[in-house]
């Protein structure tokens, strides 16, 4: 449970690779799919700082790259 306002996260990711956290009672938002990291606030948002190195959407990424 999170140390601040009691709720539990998942860590969520769009189609253009960009991450959120949003609350495990509540139902994803169109375009979102749960990636599998699951707890606390800060616990959610530390996995994220770690795994979203590069915060372009990947379609600039691709874009840039090509």
């Amino acid at each position: 449970m999170s140390e601040v306002d009691g709720s539990h996260y998942r860590v969520v990711v769009n189609d253009e690779e960009q991450y959120s956290i949003w609350p495990v009672e509540q139902e994803l938002p169109p375009g979102w799919h749960a990636e599998g990291t699951e707890g606390a606030r800060t616990h959610c948002l530390e996995h994220i700082d770690r795994v979203w190195t590069d915060m372009r959407p990947r379609s600039v990424r691709e874009y840039l790259s090509a």
